[in-house]
């Protein structure tokens, strides 16, 4: 009852909110926001060192298809997309992470698609999360036994990938208090667990929002820039494996709003200079 009365909330204040001429006028501008993180990623059992990156762009989608249209049209709508991306090192060989949230500017649902895949030289992993009507269909596909090839129906409630995106809208909209949460794509598979919802609480202050999960002791802190477009200024992870504790951290080296998709030839090159992407 709790959980059902929290969407209702939710999803009321959502279909309320307006999008602001400021929103528009910044995202609507036909660039996306690309971010660099010196990324500090604990995996099994050291930290690496590693770079991110954050893109937060509007594009047209296909509602039913709920992939990227060609063109805008009457049976598109209006999103807030999300890529992040991770790559470190664990020894000798490569750990490559993208995860991708498409937010509805329009809809009462937070979330209409999410997506994540995991490349490293063990094999591949892919995950994805559709909103339907019943909720959600989720597809996971792994090489590790037991976890592949899987398609499950699951109930409507929000993601941990959903919070870098409602961030980007007003941070106001993070959930507060306690809620039921769906982990992150990325975290269900580095971490091998069940995707079921966790019992959280969220806590907002004017620049950092902080997530934990009583049950785990995990711990989630997203800094921010409080003044519009709220900028991802980095982020913190704690959490416990195998007795011990581990911290993830991020900080932002560089910020550009760029047409990245026409910056394709070499002579573009150097624009990657100032995100420090290139260095160890």
């Amino acid at each position: 009852m709790k959980k059902l009365l929290f969407l209702i909330l939710f999803c009321g204040s959502w279909l309320q909110a307006q999008l602001s001429q400021q929103f528009k006028s910044h995202w609507f501008d036909g660039r996306a926001e690309i971010s660099s993180y010196e990324l500090t990623q604990s995996r099994y059992g050291e930290q690496r060192q590693g770079k991110a990156v954050l893109i937060f762009v509007t594009e047209d989608f296909l509602k039913e298809a709920q992939v990227k249209a060609n063109q805008k049209s009457k049976t598109t709508i209006p999103v807030l997309k999300s890529n992040r991306t991770k790559s470190y090192w664990t020894g000798i060989y490569p750990y490559s992470i993208m995860s991708s949230s498409f937010n509805s500017l329009r809809t009462k649902h937070p979330l209409i698609k999410g997506v994540a895949s995991i490349q490293e030289w063990c094999g591949q992993s892919y995950l994805q999360l559709n909103a339907t009507k019943e909720g959600f269909s989720y597809t996971s596909h792994s090489y590790f036994e037991g976890e592949a090839d899987q398609q499950l129906t699951l109930e409507m409630a929000i993601t941990e990938d959903d919070l870098w995106n409602l961030l980007r809208f007003d941070p106001q909209q993070l959930p507060v208090g306690e809620y039921k949460l769906y982990p992150s794509l990325e975290r269900v598979r580095l971490n091998h667990i069940e995707m079921k919802t966790e019992d959280v609480i969220g806590e907002l202050k004017p620049d950092e929002y902080v997530l934990k999960t009583p049950a785990t002791g995990r711990e989630l802190r997203i800094q921010f820039d409080p003044a519009f477009p709220y900028t991802i200024e980095g982020w913190t992870e704690k959490f416990t494996d195998k007795g011990d504790d581990f911290t993830s951290t991020a900080k932002r080296i560089h910020t550009e709003r760029r047409q990245y998709w026409a910056e394709n030839n070499t002579r573009f090159k150097s624009l990657r200079a100032p995100f420090k992407l290139d260095q160890e």
